[in-house]
């Protein structure tokens, strides 16, 4: 029987990026304060920070993990897409930012991307009986590819999906996607969330992980998902499935890249979206509006290839360079968990 009793206290994951390793540090900061999570909420990257995080017993496991030569080797076989060049890669960023149509054509999600995914997600596949809970957001599209380019209208693009266990469907069932919300959204999304209790954990962590313009929508049982990205900051959904929610506090969207590509592809005005969330009420708010400075040099990022004319990710080469990037994510995140926690205590 579907129970609706919501969890105790969810931890939202919202993004991160490649930085994802500074999610385990906040996720250790509320054991370490008493306020271990029942339920993972993950979006994008940190999709796989939650998987990882729910099939390791403990924080010092999570970080090795997070740290071992297989993620090392996973990351360094990320690649520029074979069809991603330098001259188009400017001229769709440019067109998209002169056009201020919310989703005016059908994307081509399974072409016009940056990078390769590897073929399998280095997670762990251990079923822990006091694991948190895992609820992954994604996107499932409802177009193929003969019909990219062709004008939208007002035709529904996406379905907003929730993948997690009974208990998460029940507790969501019915639920409005918060992504289709009018005051952000122009259209493209449907009104009505999805939910998926039967999607094995790695293909939702890839489909949440696929995020527009960087990796090639995820097909799976022969349907075809976007990212997490859909909704990054989804707050609505915590709130119904948790009677505690910590949640993060972002840093603005990149507004000549990042807002551009969320109007183009998914019909979302990013900025009335995260200036909605940033007014609602969490039980704690993790702030990591700094992370683009204070986890600058600790990070992996997106670099020039002049002479491939390609874009491609800086990486560490050595895997004791990148063991210490992690770990400097790890305690960016747990200091700032430590932070909110307090904070919240008080």
């Amino acid at each position: 029987m579907k129970t609706r009793e919501q969890y105790a206290r969810c931890l939202v994951l919202a993004g991160g990026g490649f930085r994802f390793a500074y999610y385990l540090g906040v996720h250790a900061a509320a054991e370490d304060s008493g306020r271990r999570p029942d339920l993972l909420l993950g979006t994008c990257g940190g999709a796989i920070a939650a998987a990882v995080i729910a099939g390791l017993p403990d924080a010092p496991s999570r970080l090795d993990w997070i740290a071992s030569t297989p993620m090392h080797r996973f990351l360094r076989a990320i690649q520029p897409a074979a069809n991603a060049g330098l001259p188009g890669v400017l001229a769709g960023a440019a067109r998209r930012w002169l056009n201020r149509t919310a989703a005016p054509h059908v994307p081509d999600l399974f072409h016009d991307y940056l990078f390769e995914l590897p073929a399998a997600l280095p997670l762990p596949q251990a079923s822990l009986p006091d694991a948190p809970a895992l609820a992954i957001v994604g996107g499932r599209l409802l177009f193929g590819p003969e019909d990219v380019g062709a004008r939208r209208g007002a035709r529904t693009l996406y379905e907003q999906v929730v993948f997690g266990p009974d208990r998460v469907a029940a507790l969501l069932a019915g639920r409005a996607a918060p992504a289709a919300d009018p005051r952000w959204s122009g259209g493209a999304i449907a009104s009505r969330l999805q939910l998926d209790s039967v999607m094995p954990l790695d293909d939702a962590v890839r489909i949440s992980v696929a995020d527009m313009f960087y990796f090639r929508s995820h097909a799976c049982a022969g349907r075809h998902y976007t990212g997490g990205v859909i909704d990054l900051f989804p707050i609505e959904l915590a709130q119904q499935l948790a009677r505690e929610v910590i949640m993060e506090r972002k840093m603005p969207f990149n507004r000549v890249l990042a807002l551009p590509a969320l109007r183009a592809v998914l019909g979302i005005d990013g900025a009335a979206r995260l200036g909605h969330v940033d007014a609602q009420n969490a039980d704690a708010w993790v702030d990591t509006r700094d992370v683009g400075q204070a986890l600058r040099a600790h990070g992996i990022g997106k670099r020039i290839d002049w002479q491939a004319s390609r874009i491609g990710l800086t990486v560490p080469e050595s895997h004791d360079a990148y063991v210490a990037q992690v770990r400097m994510q790890w305690e960016y995140g747990y200091r700032k968990g430590m932070a909110a926690l307090t904070k919240a205590q008080q």
